[in-house]
Formats: C-alpha cells, sequence, structure tokens
C-alpha cells in the first residue's frame, strides 16, 4: 500500500510540475539592437522612434545648467515634468543651487529638504562636481546660489 502511494504522489507531482513549466511564458529575448524594446508579455521586439539625434523618444533626457564664476547659464530652461536638471559647477568656487527666495528656499513646493524644500542640494557643491534633482511639479520654478545669492547667481525652471 504504501508502494503504491508513493508511486501516485510521484504522478501527481510531476503533472503537476510539466503543468506549471509549461504554463510559464518563455524568457523575453535580448532587444535586436539599441533602438528596440521587448515586449516581456510576448516577448516581441519593437524598434523605438528615434528623434533626429538618433536617441528613444521614451528615454529620459537629463537637461544641464551649467555654474561659471558669472554665473547660471542658461538663466531659464525650460522642461517636461518628470525631468531631471543637472547643475554643473564649472567655476572656481562652490555652489548650493536651491529654490528661491533666499534664505527660506520655499518656493518649490515639495518639503523635506535640509532648510525648507526638496529642491536644494542641502551642501555646497565642489568645483567640477554636480547635483541633479527631478521636477515632478509643473510651474515656474526659480533658484538661486545659496552660498552667494545675487542676480547673476538665480535662474528659472519651467516645468510643463
Amino acid at each position: 500500500m504504501n508502494k503504491n502511494f508513493i508511486i501516485i504522489a510521484v504522478i501527481v507531482l510531476a503533472a503537476l510540475g510539466g503543468y506549471f513549466l509549461l504554463r510559464t511564458p518563455a524568457a523575453p529575448r535580448a532587444p535586436a539592437s539599441e533602438n528596440s524594446s521587448v515586449n516581456p508579455t510576448s516577448g516581441e521586439i519593437t524598434p523605438q522612434p528615434q528623434n533626429g539625434s538618433g536617441q528613444s523618444q521614451t528615454e529620459k533626457t537629463v537637461d544641464v545648467i551649467t555654474y561659471s564664476n558669472s554665473g547660471y547659464t542658461p538663466k531659464t530652461l525650460t522642461i517636461k515634468t518628470g525631468q531631471s536638471v543637472t547643475f554643473k559647477n564649472q567655476s572656481s568656487e562652490s555652489m548650493w543651487p536651491a529654490s528661491a527666495m533666499h534664505p527660506t528656499h520655499r518656493v518649490y513646493p515639495t518639503t523635506g529638504g535640509c532648510i525648507s524644500s526638496t529642491f536644494d542640494a542641502c551642501r555646497g557643491v565642489q568645483a567640477g562636481d554636480s547635483w541633479s534633482f527631478q521636477f515632478d511639479i509643473p510651474g515656474t520654478w526659480k533658484y538661486h546660489d545659496h552660498l552667494n545669492p545675487n542676480a547673476n547667481n538665480s535662474g528659472t525652471v519651467v516645468v510643463e
């Protein structure tokens, strides 16, 4: 009797294993090129549309604001909601990008930064280094250099 029970149990386990093995979809194949993606359900390869620079239109872009000894460039940058901006320090001194107004940093509405807003590097960014921030809220957001808050050391990010 024990022998029959073991044989039946092995058959049931083999049948269940075969069912789950055949039920699981095949692993997706690698994309045919950098400019294609794989549908995780069907495994089909789909080419991604490209813009004029050869970059996929589905990739998020990172825009750059450069800080030099004469201030931020460009003074106004327009981006899409969800994009990141990298503040690159190419000056000979530290910079500290932060939401306007100095010294409260409260214009960008999310809280939790070191002073008030999350749009705040919370430290001096050394020459040659950079700091990035993702803008998730549409609007016109002014910023400044907290270490040297004069008119040349400010700018605006417009988030559409």
